[in-house]
């Protein structure tokens, strides 16, 4: 069989030196005080001015460009009909040091950080042809700059010839920055970057590729090249244990489920958390079978455990000085004669039942045994990241993820999710969904009866799983995690790697505290 040949019989034994079988493709991003002697063109910022556009920046454009040259570039532009519409893209021959590339940020007075990331990405995505390009973005925010061009010029090609994959050479980005803290600054955003990358590249990898054992391997494989400890569980493991929903889940598949723990231990700290992300490498729905119409997309049900993944590596990476724990359930939901089916009632870990009305109401089983399973910890803070609900979509769009939990910590989720540029909303879980959740033949049903509150229902059923006294958020992503639309700003068609800013930022602010 070729390399890489998909086989619909139950895979071979994984490699114990498993790797994603193709990366996206990103540009290179360098921090240098002085402008590269070989580039292609500069890229700078315009702002709107009252009567015309203006140049944005400050010390690094005038370190750059003379008054004359700047003046020059203006009149080039002005000549052009530029806009500095926040996102617009004008090229204009420049001066003798490079041709210029001008992004607008619209109205000085209105920037801010996100404005900056989604112009650094548009940016970012104008730079085919290109080499070697520098940019005074930064200027104007180092981090947010960074953000913006590190994850707007992913590209995935997927697993296509290596001369198909191979005929775009990547660009290097050099930032041009004298502040004597703007190395820290710019280290810390790349990881971040890297960290975002990571989950994409995860969730955009075909199912046939990334299935419970080959995920378990190679989320391991990641996580170990950071000094992270890692466990897996396998079916039997699983089963010894008592983790009931995922292998309800997971046996319809000939590929069978597999739980993953990842730690992050530092000296000295003094609070913890709990990650756990959905990870269904595939969902039919089972035998309560999805529509055929866009199915493929659910290559992306796992991307709340890739965002988990990303999140702890993150986290060792800054040195973060928080206990983190993650946990990442992995299954692949198919309707087979070993499926579970609806009527049949489980045994969660740690002893709580479900029945099941609707087998494709399968993320909030997995994630059930993961919750309690953290719970055991009993760490002081845990989230939970899902692409659970189709009702997250009706109630949030496709960009805004719904956040539900303890209300603080809830609130404090959401909040950062909205500073980050990873757009969130807190949402309730009303009391009158307690006797919804309710089973007469079980402790909980998987479904409710009712198509309203969708999505808070699937967090109310949650929450019984989470251990007392733990301050908790879930967070629903299903329709911020997977791009079907056009891409825009920083954020590309397929896997956008959110929460993982969010999960980070909020981390470091725990640890900070």
């Amino acid at each position: 069989m070729a390399k890489n040949a998909y086989s619909t019989t139950a895979p071979t034994k994984v490699s114990k030196d498993a790797t994603l079988p193709v990366r996206g493709t990103v540009a290179e991003l360098k921090l240098e005080k002085k402008l590269p002697k070989k580039i292609d063109a500069i890229i700078v910022a315009i702002f709107e001015g009252e009567d015309s556009i203006e140049l944005a920046g400050g010390e690094i454009l005038d370190f750059i460009f003379s008054t004359e040259q700047q003046a020059d570039i203006l009149t080039q532009l002005e000549a052009v009909g530029a806009k500095a519409t926040a996102n617009s893209i004008t090229r204009v021959p420049g001066t003798d040091v490079a041709p210029v590339i001008a992004v607008g940020l619209g109205k000085a007075d209105l920037l801010d950080d996100e404005t900056l990331r989604r112009a650094s990405g548009t940016a970012a995505r104008s730079l085919g042809g290109f080499e070697n390009v520098a940019t005074t973005i930064g200027d104007l925010g180092l981090a947010a700059a960074v953000t913006g061009f590190g994850l707007g010029s992913y590209s995935y090609a997927g697993l296509r010839k290596e001369t198909e994959k191979s005929k775009d050479k990547t660009t290097t980005v050099t930032f041009i920055s004298t502040g004597k803290d703007d190395k820290d600054v710019f280290v810390e955003a790349q990881i971040i970057v890297e960290s975002v990358l990571l989950a994409r590249d995860l969730v955009n990898t075909p199912s046939s590729h990334l299935y419970p054992e080959s995920y378990s391997v190679i989320a391991s494989n990641e996580a170990s090249k950071h000094g992270l400890q890692t466990t897996i569980l396998d079916e039997k493991q699983l089963a010894d244990q008592g983790f009931g929903g995922i292998l309800a889940v997971g046996n319809g598949s000939s590929r069978k489920p597999r739980l993953l723990r990842i730690d992050w231990k530092p000296r000295k700290a003094k609070k913890s958390i709990a990650l756990v992300g959905k990870g269904i490498t595939f969902d039919t729905g089972g035998i309560s079978i999805k529509p055929g119409a866009s199915m493929e997309n659910m290559i992306s049900d796992m991307g709340g455990s890739a965002s988990v993944l990303a999140t702890i590596i993150a986290a060792a990476r800054l040195n973060l000085s928080i206990n983190v724990s993650a946990f990442l359930p992995m299954a692949e939901n198919m309707p087979s004669g070993d499926a579970f089916r609806p009527g049949d009632v489980i045994t969660h870990f740690g002893g709580i039942t479900s029945e099941i009305l609707n087998t494709d109401a399968e993320g909030r089983l997995i994630l059930a045994d993961a919750i309690a399973y953290a719970s055991e910890d009993k760490p002081d803070y845990l989230i939970d990241a899902a692409t659970l609900t189709g009702a997250q979509l009706v109630a949030l769009g496709l960009r805004t993820s719904g956040v539900m939990g303890t209300d603080e910590f809830r609130d404090s989720v959401a909040k950062t999710g909205r500073e980050v540029g990873e757009q969130a909303w807190a949402m309730p879980l009303p009391e009158e969904l307690d006797e919804q959740v309710k089973s007469p033949v079980a402790d909980l049903r998987n479904v409710t009866n009712s198509r309203f509150a969708g999505m808070s229902a699937a967090g109310r059923y949650l929450q019984e799983f989470v251990g007392a006294d733990i301050e908790w958020a879930h967070v629903d992503i299903a329709g911020p995690a997977y791009n079907t639309a056009g891409e825009f700003g920083y954020t590309p068609k397929r896997a956008t790697g959110q929460p993982v800013r969010t999960f980070v930022q909020v981390l470091k602010d725990l640890s900070e505290s």
